[in-house]
């Protein structure tokens, strides 16, 4: 008797625990999506991707100075670099995915990053 008291009370538990967390997950998800634009930059190309080695090159159409942010899948901000070529040192980052985070005048774009 004890033993299904014991059950019942640990499935009571894990279902209203479960169903707080999907509210909250739910809700963070509509806020972020709902307050978010992005103006694409035209003729964005980021290789190589996946990147081996310690350079990723990062061109556009007007190849304007551009800043770029990489976090990794955290959220933790990595890296951040300005760039006036297309040259970025990838050097310092740890093998695995990225979010890369890239701003040329006014127009941004991200991309994911892996690097093995």
């Amino acid at each position: 008797m004890k033993q299904l008291y014991v059950s019942f009370l640990l499935i009571f538990s894990l279902l209203l625990y479960a169903e707080t967390a999907t509210a909250q997950i739910s809700h963070t998800a509509t806020s972020t999506t709902a307050s978010y634009k992005e103006v694409p930059i035209e003729g964005l190309s980021i290789y190589p991707n996946p990147a081996s080695g310690q350079k990723v090159y990062i061109t556009t159409k007007d190849n304007k100075p551009k800043i770029v942010e990489i976090y990794n899948v955290l959220g933790k901000n990595i890296l951040s670099a300005n760039l006036a070529g297309n040259e970025l040192n990838i050097s310092s980052l740890d093998p695995g995915v990225y979010i890369m985070k890239i701003q040329e005048g006014r127009s941004s774009a991200t991309r994911k990053l892996v690097v093995r």
